[in-house]
């Protein structure tokens, strides 16, 4: 086997929430190129299809779920329904999450702060132990990839919401203890932790709040923001073969934005 070939995902079956759009769809679009057959979770049934219809162009199959992972109970419907259309899941991508209010701490509700805590870390745990589950049934391991951000390791500078840097702290060291618990079986666990990349969240933000963007930018050593699909690769890589030996693993993807 080439070291190229090491990288290749053909017969495997991969699940991206919040894969319709962003770094989900990145990440999705990118497993489908590799050669997996891939199920999307996202809200929007039109944003499923358009993506679904792109993972098609890769010559993959593409099952879409309509569910909002943020809640527990969709989630867990959600993940039920991929296990039953898709028969497996070989590699799970725990994508959903955001910010999503910048409210400080002394204003933010509970209700609102166990709403942004479900969205961001009780969507992941649910992926992992219910993917983690079938596949440690199945005896074959598999591959789980847990999204968190370099706010796990560094506050955001001039913003609130501090339950995003909360519950992507708390994303990280789950997939520490779930990789030491699965290891034995073949299963790895991993995070990747991004920086600013110009998603359709992060235009918006660029809209409403330019100076919040030009701040981190000023503060990243590469100068600029990441592109939304130089994410892709590093999701390929965590799933494939090459990365065998990786488990526990936070890979930050920042333009050096932690470095400092």
């Amino acid at each position: 086997m080439g070291v190229l070939d090491r990288f290749r995902l053909d017969g495997k079956v991969a699940m991206v929430t919040g894969g319709s759009r962003g770094l989900g769809r990145e990440m999705a679009l990118a497993l489908a190129d590799a050669g997996a057959d891939v199920v999307i979770t996202g809200r929007s049934a039109a944003d499923l299809a358009a993506t679904a219809g792109e993972i098609g162009g890769f010559g993959r199959q593409a099952w879409t779920v309509v569910a909002d992972m943020g809640l527990p109970a969709e989630c867990e419907s959600a993940m039920a329904q991929a296990l039953a259309i898709a028969g497996r899941i070989d590699i799970m991508v725990n994508n959903v999450g955001g910010r999503r209010e910048n409210i400080a701490i002394e204003s933010q509700p509970l209700e609102s702060w166990q709403r942004w805590m479900d969205l961001n870390l009780t969507s992941c745990f649910l992926g992992t132990k219910l993917a983690g589950a079938a596949m440690l049934a199945r005896g074959q391991g598999g591959r789980i990839i847990n999204v968190a951000s370099m706010n796990a390791f560094a506050a955001g500078r001039g913003i609130g919401g501090r339950h995003y840097e909360t519950a992507k702290a708390a994303v990280l060291q789950f997939t520490r203890a779930a990789a030491a618990d699965w290891a034995p079986h073949g299963i790895t666990v991993n995070a990747i932790c991004p920086g600013l990349f110009m998603t359709e969240a992060n235009r918006k933000w660029q809209q409403t709040r330019p100076e919040l963007i030009d701040a981190i930018v000023a503060n990243i050593p590469m100068g600029r923001t990441g592109q939304p699909d130089e994410l892709g690769p590093l999701a390929v890589y965590l799933a494939s073969p090459a990365a065998a030996y990786v488990t526990g693993a936070a890979m930050v993807i920042d333009g050096g934005y932690t470095l400092w």
